[in-house]
C-alpha cells in the first residue's frame, strides 16, 4: 500500500497521471466529503487518484483537521463547519462523521443541496442512520445510505490512503424500493471507481451481518484486552512482554476509535445484543467441553472455524500473508 505514504506533491502527480489514463470514467462533477478522518480523507485521496470528480471539497468541524487537509493537498477546497456553499454545488455529498452526528449534520446541509443531488454516508450502522436522516429529506434529494467495509485502527486525515477501498466491499442500503435507479447506478459506479465491490441490501440485513462480522468482534476485543490488563495476577508490563500473535491482533482491533465504536454499539444495539447472546451460548458450550474434558467437541468446533478462515482468504477478503501484507 505504497500509495498511502505518498507525499502531497507525489499524490497530485499520481492523480494527474491516473486521470489521464481513465479519461471518461468520471462519475460526478463535484463531490463534498463531510468529515475528514481516516475514511473521509481516504475517499478524498481516492477520488483524486482515480479521477472520480472534477472538484472535490472537504468540510470538517475541526479547525486542526481542516488545516491538515489543506497541507496534504487532497481537496480543491476546505471549509470549517457545515460548508453550505460547497453543498449547493455538490452532485454527491458523503457524510463521514460519527454515527450519532449523522442526523444533525444532514439536517444542516440538506436545505442547501441542489435538486437531483445524492446524499450518502459511510456509517457502519445503517438502520439508525436512515432513521436519523429520513425526517430531514427533500423529495428532490436522493438519499442512499452506504458503508465501505474498510478501515484500520488509525484515525485522522493523515491516516488515510487512496487504496483503502481497493478490493473491499461497499454495501449500499437504499431504504426505499422506489429509489432512483439512475442515482443508485451512479453511486455504485462511484464506489467501483474507487476499487470497491458493491453489494446492495436492506439496512436491517446490513446491521445483523455487520454485528456478526465486525461489531461483536470489536466488543470482544475491547473486553478481552481490558480483562488482560485488569487481571490482578498479571501486570500490564507482563501482558506487553509476553503478548502472543492472537492477543496482539485483539489489541490492534481494540485500538480503534473509542468514540466511533461507542456510537456504533448504541446505534446497533438490537442486532449486537442478538449476536452477543448467541456468542455467550457458544462460549458456554466450549467452557463446558473444557470442564468435562470433551476433546471431541473442541476438535469439531475448532475444525469448523478453521474452515471459515480458509474461505475468507479464498474469497479475497484477507490474505495468508502476515498482517495482511502491511509494511508495519
Amino acid at each position: 500500500m505504497k500509495t498511502a505514504r505518498l507525499k502531497a506533491g507525489q499524490l497530485l502527480d499520481a492523480c494527474r497521471a491516473r486521470s489521464d489514463r481513465v479519461a471518461g470514467a468520471m462519475t460526478f462533477d463535484t463531490i463534498l466529503v463531510v468529515g475528514c478522518g481516516l475514511i473521509g480523507s481516504s475517499i478524498a485521496r481516492a477520488v483524486k487518484l482515480f479521477g472520480q470528480a472534477k472538484q472535490l471539497y472537504v468540510s470538517d468541524h475541526s479547525e486542526n483537521v481542516c488545516s491538515v487537509v489543506q497541507s496534504l493537498g487532497i481537496a480543491d477546497g476546505v471549509a470549517e463547519g457545515s460548508a453550505h456553499l460547497y453543498a449547493a454545488q455538490a452532485d454527491l455529498v458523503i457524510l463521514c462523521v460519527p454515527p450519532a452526528r449523522m442526523g444533525d449534520v444532514a439536517a444542516r446541509l440538506i436545505p442547501s443541496m441542489k435538486a437531483g443531488a445524492i446524499l450518502s454516508d459511510v456509517g457502519s450502522v445503517k438502520g439508525d442512520v436512515v432513521k436519523q436522516i429520513t425526517p430531514h429529506l427533500r423529495d428532490d434529494i436522493h438519499f442512499i445510505a452506504g458503508h465501505p467495509i474498510a478501515g484500520t485502527e488509525f484515525s485522522g486525515p493523515e491516516a488515510g490512503f487512496a487504496d483503502l477501498f481497493k478490493d473491499r466491499w461497499c454495501v449500499l442500503t437504499p431504504s426505499d424500493e422506489a429509489v432512483n435507479k439512475t442515482a443508485l447506478n451512479a453511486l455504485t459506479q462511484f464506489w467501483e471507481g474507487l476499487g470497491s465491490q458493491v453489494a446492495i441490501m436492506t439496512p436491517q440485513r446490513h446491521d445483523i451481518v455487520l454485528a456478526t462480522t465486525s461489531h461483536v468482534p470489536h466488543l470482544i476485543a475491547y473486553t478481552l484486552v481490558g480483562t488482560a490488563v485488569d487481571m490482578e495476577t498479571v501486570t500490564q508490563n507482563e501482558v506487553v512482554k509476553f503478548s502472543a500473535g492472537g492477543f496482539r491482533d485483539f489489541t490492534r482491533i481494540a485500538a480503534s476509535d473509542p468514540v466511533m465504536w461507542r456510537d456504533v454499539f448504541l446505534a446497533n444495539r438490537v442486532a449486537t445484543l442478538e449476536v452477543v447472546d448467541r456468542f455467550i451460548e457458544d462460549l458456554t458450550a466450549l467452557k463446558r467441553a473444557i470442564r468435562w474434558d470433551d476433546g471431541e467437541q473442541l476438535l469439531e468446533h475448532f475444525a469448523k472455524t478453521r474452515d471459515i478462515r480458509r474461505r475468507i482468504i479464498d474469497a479475497g477478503q484477507d490474505s495468508a500473508e502476515a498482517n495482511f501484507g502491511r509494511d508495519e
